[in-house]
């Protein structure tokens, strides 16, 4: 057994030297810096829509610019006219009646996640984590201190998993399970009755729920979102819901998200909060005001091209063979299964992973796709459907071309 390593010779950490850098944003900066050296690379990557905001919320932005009173420190957890309207915005979407005072409003979803788990896990917790997952959420249970529990569902199962499931991971050591829908990265959503029972379950054994609702208005067909702490009112004391402005909007780089929860919970990641970054910048506030105060006509529009695209990229994804690609019911993801087309020779290489797969597509068809690797389940590609319908075609047609000449 090696000796210790002297805390004088430890560069970096060992809590942060086992992060990950985040795939998604990897990839897609791969992308971006091949296309700014001149090839054609076409960008499946990053989940973010690609309208602009809205002309009325920037519009609220540059007022705010100019009011004095946002040129200085705001309460760390939130401008109280932002609460407020955040208060209004989750009665009126989620039926969910909440005060001021169990909102902390983040730098984005991504802060509002590690400070909610951060203020609820002691070390050894465990949190049972559905997969495919979104790359943060193991890795903010992890860095505040908990274990993340792996419990896998795939494509036979529209990528929901089962109460059982859920049942069979929990152990004595399991204080929260995590509950998303729509989901990123597969599009899931869960049924009112199916969400009910994932409640009430956790209502039945005492544990505790964080819910992302970050892709609430983004769902089709006859698929609805459900608020969790809506349809169990029973589990509200024992519930975290996370959102923000990113998705709906089209303001992922304004970096607004926020938690509501039970007020203790939200004092303790509030002070948290307070040392990490203090307040929001005030002029993000001030325009995610005016999103979550407008109505929601940019957001249907936005939605109608989400929903065309999302037809057109499963289409033409299940034409490949060895593609397998159920249809999304929400947010802005297709989830093909790709394990037939793992071991084939394409064009001289025969890729044994989805990680060598994406890489090879990347080299040959200069298309960015994430492997699902990334997101705990290897055998599968990860592909964002916000981007302009001629390059999602051109996209999907190039890796059409490429994969269609797999051979055994």
């Amino acid at each position: 057994m090696s000796a210790a390593i002297p805390p004088t010779e430890r560069r970096v950490s060992a809590r942060i030297g086992a992060i990950s850098e985040s795939a998604t944003l990897a990839v897609d900066a791969k992308a971006k810096a091949l296309k700014a050296a001149g090839r054609p690379v076409i960008g499946f990557g990053a989940g973010e829509p690609d309208f602009p905001t809205p002309g009325y919320i920037v519009d609220a932005a540059v007022e705010a610019c100019r009011d004095p009173k946002y040129h200085r420190y705001t309460p760390a957890g939130g401008l109280p006219e932002l609460k407020a309207a955040i208060v209004a915005k989750t009665l009126r979407d989620s039926g969910y009646e909440i005060e001021p005072s169990q909102i902390l409003v983040t730098n984005g979803g991504k802060q509002a996640i590690y400070e909610a788990f951060a203020a609820i896990l002691d070390p050894g917790d465990e949190v049972i984590v559905p997969a495919p997952y979104w790359t943060t959420y193991p890795e903010s249970i992890r860095l505040a201190g908990g274990v993340p529990v792996e419990v896998v569902a795939d494509e036979t199962t529209g990528y929901r998993v089962s109460v059982e499931q859920l049942e069979a991971a929990r152990t004595e050591r399991t204080k929260v399970v995590l509950f998303v829908s729509p989901s990123n990265p597969t599009g899931a959503v869960y049924s009112p009755a199916d969400t009910e029972a994932i409640g009430r379950w956790a209502v039945e054994h005492g544990l505790w729920v964080m819910t992302d609702e970050i892709y609430e208005h983004l769902v089709y067909g006859d698929a609805a979102f459900t608020s969790l702490p809506t349809v169990v009112p029973e589990l509200r004391d024992k519930c975290i819901v996370v959102n923000g402005v990113a998705k709906t909007y089209a303001m992922t780089g304004w970096r607004v998200g926020w938690i509501v929860g039970p007020k203790d919970v939200v004092k303790a990641a509030t002070n948290l909060h307070s040392h990490a970054t203090s307040n929001v910048a005030n002029v993000s506030q001030a325009a995610a005001i005016a999103a979550v105060s407008g109505d929601l006509t940019a957001v249907a529009e936005m939605r109608a091209a989400f929903d065309r695209r999302r037809r057109t990229i499963v289409r033409l994804l299940n034409e490949i063979d060895g593609v397998v690609c159920p249809e999304p019911e929400g947010a802005f993801y297709a989830y093909p299964s790709v394990k037939a087309l793992l071991g084939k020779e394409i064009r001289g290489k025969r890729p044994r992973t989805s990680v060598e797969l994406a890489a090879l597509i990347l080299d040959e068809a200069e298309v960015a796709v994430v492997p699902g690797e990334a997101f705990g389940t290897p055998g599968y590609l990860r592909l964002s459907y916000a981007l302009g319908d001629e390059d999602l075609a051109e996209g999907v047609g190039r890796i059409q071309k490429l994969l269609g000449e797999a051979k055994d």
